[in-house]
């Protein structure tokens, strides 16, 4: 039986090889077209455990037009396919390599193989830029499979999918704030997308923009602008300067240098994107709200305060409206507008909002996400303000802990955290708080 022999092989003894071919070619033959074609199509997923869910969307896409379930079962009452648990299945390594010799033989092995990357893209474009713990546990088994198309299985992919598995591997990491992780599927999009396009093409400024983006939450600016900028640029170039992305370019750059407390670089840009935005999508769109946020953001931080607000609660309620009352960028809002309050003193209006924001990212994001470091520290500098030493404290040793584990040690936000506990454990003077309080809260906001 095929059992004994993959019991044999789990112990690598190597002497089996040609009895584990031979039993092999015995079932193989006893198979039907339409179970051999499901087993081929089995033989491209990853060593990973292999949601059904995933079988049934690759065998749509590759219009394989009879009853799976019936042939699963022959796949597994003859050894060839391993049941797990929850829906899950998986195939033994040696009996891929068989089945994958199999598959080149097949007349349909690229019909297989697109509708297989297919189906994995489908997956990668459904993973959102700040994914969810519910997003993130849903995906999961998911990842294996992602990652087999964008290492093995490139050339199957078409010219609008390419970039597909790397974008969604890429946030999968960089919203879970893994962020060494997320970066080699950055670096690969870039690459992958020159091999196919060569360098001048909205693919390759795409790739720019994300690995841009990831060097920026890494606290890595100086990498981050040279590649901000050469992706606004091509975008002009090759979409005009009226585009989406060239708005999303400008509210980026403008982000950076917001960032680095270039204020001055940075409004026209967001006023430009704000503007664009509106005329391209309307006034009542997520990112329409999202430049509303950001704008109010760098007015916060100039100490123009009576600027900021009305447009921090028209993002709010515009994001509310939009995405619902539980989404990531709520939570952002709710921090941003507590962070105006906080500023002008208001602290009785900013204290709700900052353990909202921080009870919601908690709730959608996880205890060790960085955002929850963010709220921390901010929740922290306001019960410092207000001399609740007692109470600062410990937020402030949570959200460095979790900083120096997601960020690392040199990140900004990390010695900015490290910086107000040092203040505090100082027992400097209330006046001294403030400033420092005040100086280090431009890093504070989501965006």
């Amino acid at each position: 039986m095929l059992a004994d022999i993959l019991a044999r092989l789990q112990k690598q003894a190597s002497a089996g090889e040609s009895g584990v071919a031979a039993a092999f070619e015995l079932n193989w033959q006893c198979l039907e077209s339409e179970t051999q074609k499901l087993a081929c199509l089995l033989s491209l997923f990853a060593l990973a455990p292999i949601p059904w869910s995933l079988v049934e969307s690759a065998a749509s896409s590759s219009d394989l037009e009879f009853d799976l379930k019936a042939n699963r079962t022959i796949l597994v009452e003859r050894y060839l396919l391993q049941e797990l648990a929850d829906d899950t299945y998986q195939v033994h390594e040696r009996i891929q390599e068989l089945l994958q010799q199999k598959l080149e033989e097949l007349t349909e092995a690229d019909k297989l193989k697109h509708g297989y990357c297919q189906a994995m893209v489908a997956v990668a474009k459904d993973i959102p830029q700040t994914p969810t713990l519910i997003e993130i546990a849903q995906v999961t088994l998911a990842i294996p499979h992602l990652a087999e198309v964008a290492t093995v299985y490139q050339a199957w992919l078409s010219n609008d999918d390419l970039i597909s598995p790397f974008i969604g591997l890429g946030r999968f990491y960089e919203g879970q704030g893994a962020y060494d992780q997320a970066l080699p599927w950055y670096d690969q999009s870039l690459s992958t997308a020159k091999k196919r396009f060569g360098d001048e093409h909205p693919y390759v400024a795409t790739s720019l923009n994300n690995l841009a983006l990831l060097y920026k939450s890494q606290g890595r600016y100086s990498d981050a602008e040279p590649l901000y900028i050469q992706a606004l640029a091509m975008r002009k170039r090759l979409l005009g300067d009226e585009h989406p992305d060239v708005a999303t370019s400008l509210n980026n750059l403008a982000g950076l240098y917001k960032s680095q407390g270039r204020y001055s670089d940075a409004e026209p840009l967001y006023i430009q994107a704000l503007a664009m935005r509106k005329r391209l999508l309307g006034d009542e769109h997520p990112d329409v709200a999202t430049s509303l946020n950001n704008l109010a953001g760098l007015y916060d931080s100039q100490g123009r305060y009576s600027d900021a607000e009305p447009l921090y609660i028209q993002a709010l309620a515009m994001t509310k409206r939009l995405l619902g009352d539980e989404h990531p960028d709520v939570a952002t809002s709710l921090n941003n507008l507590a962070l105006l309050y906080d500023s002008q003193g208001r602290y009785s209006e900013a204290e709700p909002l900052y353990i909202q924001a921080l009870a919601m990212t908690k709730r959608l994001l996880g205890d060790e996400h960085p955002d929850v470091a963010t709220s921390l520290n901010n929740l922290a500098l306001l019960y410092d303000s207000q001399g609740r030493y007692s109470e600062a404290e410990p937020l402030y040793i949570e959200a460095l802990e979790i900083a120096e584990k997601q960020l690392g040690e040199n990140h900004p936000n990390t010695i900015s955290i490290g910086k107000n506990l040092e203040y505090l454990r100082r027992n400097r003077q209330p006046w001294l708080r403030r400033m420092v309080a005040f100086v280090s809260r431009w890093f504070q906001q989501f965006r």
